[in-house]
């Protein structure tokens, strides 16, 4: 007979940072406000933070951990009676909470019938902080008095703007070849995506002022000359997306001068000139973590585009989940993409114990790329190998060594989750995914992540043991067989330049890139990708996400180089050090004066900035299974770095940067209350 169901049940969870000598502790209280006892359960949780199963932990045991989902098993016999607490003290983790979201950010019981009950949770609170809880977009209102007059970010290399006239109903763009009519209709797409009920395109038969798109010789592609007069508004550019961001940068000034006419201008005359100081300006979106629709992907994309950001790199597969449809191996949608109760991938990070996920089929892919490229957004998809490939392993069997044994676990918590580059299967997998993806992606730039590959990855494989004896010699292979159950340090912080793994990623990285480029295609990869120096420069680019001085070493050796520090352009770390404040601190904190004042080049030389493609900022996903999360952790920071990617450093100013910033778009318009 199932067990009785309790009518109410919640969990409370507290942290206890370490004091007066004692050790921290993380407390979950189980409380049963229902009538009815409850017997033979288990406690299931999920959150960032991740229990350690070989640590103390009190009135419970660990009976299953994968990363950061954990059971708890009460003692034998136990039963919570009506009105009673079930309290379990948890002493060992995989680092001390600092945050309200690193705590367990969902719940439930496993009954032994097979069923489960999903439990109410609040968030984790801190024994030494009573500050509300943030959540929601940080506001910056526009002052009474700002100090400029007209509103646009990232601000425009020159601005010669006169006189004032009336606010314009909206704008009638006026195309002359199939370039300028294509950024007509991309930005009547963008507003309508953005600020539907504004009407800032319209007919000239509701008031629109005509704007005439004219081809110019003699312009960068994103660069575009802006200029007013009392009848008629002109934009010269060489191609669409300068088009695109003239009349961006012209809704923006609307905007501004409709929402703050006491503020805010809208120009008689004058002109403003443009293009961008940095080629690459992007955002990385890790969709593993946390699954987000096609909807929220495109609304994304757009906020991207009225910040003039040009590329979206795409984060598909991670160990939590594989999100990208695969004619060749379903398997790998089947299964990687769902998380749940019972199956291959539990319940991680927020997840519930219903199957939850989701990935984007192909007709989505094709629909957001077109979508995208409307609006001078190119996009680079990443499929993270061979590290950081649990999913991936669930759905093909295959990409492991049969004989493989022992265990090694990734800086997350996850065992064994690095396919195997000895394989010559591996590589047919491989090779048949990278495929379907190119024809996915015109642009031609796939990212293979390959980074925070554990020190001991394959060490108990025979295969991969083999392989490294015929390329390295037989010590490096005894060495690092003997290197199971090896963790990498704090995300992958290692060198491990001449280890037995990074010797077998390399070529790894070597061969898959030589498919790449036999493709047309450009090659991206993190920055563990130039352990070895066995890629091709010429065919490649490198994300560096430790800090500018590695950034700047990779320049040296004459990596391309995309630069997202995680210390500042990491959109999951929180904005400040405090417990109220959601998101991560890993790489430390970093709020928006400080990610716009910070210098992505800074003690860089002549030399090492030839090699500078741009900036990136980058969304890891682990903290935000709450929407209003997203949106302070995302913005204005988002449009901080946009200004850093475009406008010249000596026209840069936080003053007025923090005056336009609360103009700019939220993806979910969630601010603080």
């Amino acid at each position: 007979m199932p067990t009785p169901r309790p009518k109410a049940l919640r969990l409370e969870t507290l942290w206890n940072p370490p004091a007066d000598g004692k050790d921290f502790s993380y407390v979950l209280r189980l409380k049963n406000l229902g009538a009815e006892p409850l017997s033979n359960f288990s406690l299931c949780v999920s959150g960032p933070g991740r229990v350690d199963p070989a640590g103390r932990v009190e009135g419970a045991t660990v009976s299953q951990r994968l990363s950061n989902f954990t059971e708890f098993q009460p003692p034998v016999n136990f039963v919570l009676g009506a009105g009673e607490i079930w309290t379990i003290s948890v002493y060992a983790l995989s680092w001390q909470f600092r945050h309200w979201t690193d705590g367990a950010t969902s719940a439930y019981l496993a009954l032994s019938d097979g069923s489960t009950i999903v439990l109410s949770i609040e968030p984790t609170r801190s024994s030494v902080s009573n500050a509300p809880l943030k959540r929601g977009a940080e506001i910056y209102p526009v002052p009474a008095n700002a100090p400029v007059q007209v509103s646009i970010i990232p601000w425009p290399n020159r601005v010669a703007v006169t006189s004032r006239r009336s606010l314009p109903a909206g704008f009638a763009p006026r195309a002359q070849s199939a370039e300028g009519e294509a950024a007509a209709q991309g930005f009547a797409a963008l507003v309508n995506h953005l600020f539907a009920v504004e009407g800032i395109v319209r007919s000239e038969a509701e008031g629109a002022i005509p704007v005439a798109l004219k081809d110019a010789a003699g312009f960068g592609p994103e660069a575009y000359r802006l200029s007013f007069d009392e009848e008629m508004i002109t934009i010269e550019a060489s191609g669409r997306t300068g088009f695109l961001y003239g009349l961006v940068t012209l809704g923006q000034i609307w905007r501004g001068a409709r929402l703050h006419p006491g503020v805010f201008q809208f120009p008689g005359a004058g002109e403003i000139v443009d293009e961008p100081s940095m080629g690459w300006r992007g955002l990385h979106l890790d969709v593993a973590r946390q699954f987000y629709g096609a909807a929220e992907v495109k609304k994304l994309i757009a906020v991207l585009a009225w910040n003039k950001l040009n590329r979206f790199h795409w984060h598909l597969s991670d160990d939590e989940a594989w999100r990208v449809e695969i004619d060749a191996y379903p398997a790998l949608t089947e299964i990687g993409a769902w998380r749940g109760h019972g199956l291959a991938v539990p319940p991680l990070l927020g997840s519930s114990p219903a199957r939850t996920g989701g990935y984007y089929t192909k007709a989505a892919i094709r629909e957001i790329v077109a979508h995208a490229k409307s609006f001078g957004v190119e996009i680079v998809p990443e499929i993270d190998v061979p590290g950081h490939c649990y999913a991936m392993q669930q759905a093909i069997p295959e990409l492991r060594d049969p004989a493989e044994v022992g265990s090694y676990y990734s800086v997350q918590g996850f065992p064994d989750n690095c396919i195997n580059p000895a394989r010559e299967r591996t590589y047919e997998i491989i090779e048949t995914i990278l495929l379907e993806l190119i024809e996915l992606f015109p642009f031609k730039t796939i990212h293979l992540g390959a980074d925070e590959v554990p020190l001991g990855a394959w060490s108990g494989s025979p295969e991969a043991l083999d392989r490294l004896r015929a390329v390295a010699g037989d010590e490096l292979a005894a060495a690092h067989a003997k290197r199971l159950n090896v963790v990498t340090n704090t995300h992958g912080a290692d060198d491990i330049h001449g280890s037995g793994a990074a010797i077998l990623q390399a070529e790894f990285l070597e061969r898959v890139q030589r498919f790449l480029t036999s493709k047309g295609c450009i090659t991206g990869g993190w920055e563990e990708a130039a352990h070895g120096d066995v890629i091709d420069k010429s065919k490649s680019y490198l994300c560096s996400w430790r800090n500018v001085e590695v950034s700047a070493e990779l320049a040296e050796r004459g990596y391309e180089m995309v630069v997202c520090p995680g210390q500042v352009y990491y959109l999951d770390m929180a904005l400040r050090p405090n417990w109220d404040e959601p998101g991560a601190s890993w790489a430390g904190t970093s709020d928006a004066e400080k990610l716009y004042n910070f210098d992505p080049v800074g003690g860089w030389t002549a030399a090492q900035k030839q090699k500078l493609l741009g900036i990136q900022a980058c969304i890891w996903s682990e903290p935000m299974t709450d929407r209003a999360v997203f949106d302070r952790l995302v913005f204005p920071r988002l449009s901080a770095l946009a200004e850093t990617g475009w406008t010249k450093p000596s026209s840069k100013s936080w003053e007025r940067f923090k005056a336009l910033a609360g103009l700019m778009p939220l993806l979910y318009g969630l601010q603080e209350s």
